[in-house]
């Protein structure tokens, strides 16, 4: 039990996909249920039903349900009220079911803390654009940024799985980007 390649390995990827998770909930649940199904990668044994057909399904269906929903007008803001809370139990989920040879106390930690808190700060810096991207542009706009949000799941989802240390660096630009756009929107103190 420690630090050996496949356990960071195991880490990148779990963290990857939660960031993933911020852009949509469904998509890298459904991108680890498809390649723990085809054995691509070994889930923790508690998570194996996350491989199984009806697994598989299941989350396909609600993928493509969640994707589609996002270009609704309207729809997409309720969606984001529900999803920022889903998105941290996504987020621990799949760092759960993925980190492997850890104490369990550690990778529930790890995954409470980078998982489902990656997963939270990225889908909140989401939903707080999609707000503004419907204040300013009366919803038009919103398409885009579901278009946008899409594909970069899609990236860090595939780049998870296949690449994962890729994957993390990755989340390491994207959580710069946030902070950045978070600081140059802030409220500047009044003197």
């Amino acid at each position: 039990m420690g630090l050996t390649p496949d356990t960071i390995i195991s880490i990148f990827l779990g963290i990857g996909l939660a960031a993933s998770v911020g852009f949509r909930v469904f998509l890298p649940l459904f991108a680890l249920s498809l390649a723990a199904y085809l054995d691509v990668w070994e889930l923790n044994e508690s998570w194996q039903w996350i491989g199984s057909l009806a697994a598989l399904i299941a989350l396909g269906v609600a993928t493509f349900v969640e994707i589609f929903a996002y270009f609704i007008p309207w729809v997409d803001n309720a969606l984001d009220s529900i999803a920022v809370p889903l998105a941290a139990i996504a987020g621990t989920a799949v760092v759960v079911s993925t980190v492997a040879n850890l104490d369990p106390v550690v990778t529930w930690s790890l995954a409470i803390i980078a998982g489902g808190g990656t997963a939270t700060a990225i889908k909140g810096a989401n939903a707080a654009g999609r707000l503004t991207s419907t204040a300013t542009t009366g919803g038009i706009a919103n398409p885009v940024v579901a278009t946008v949000e899409t594909g970069t799941a899609v990236a860090v989802s595939t780049a998870s799985i296949l690449v994962p240390p890729i994957a993390a660096i990755l989340v390491i630009i994207i959580l710069i980007i946030i902070f950045r756009i978070y600081r140059k929107l802030r409220p500047k103190p009044k003197r």
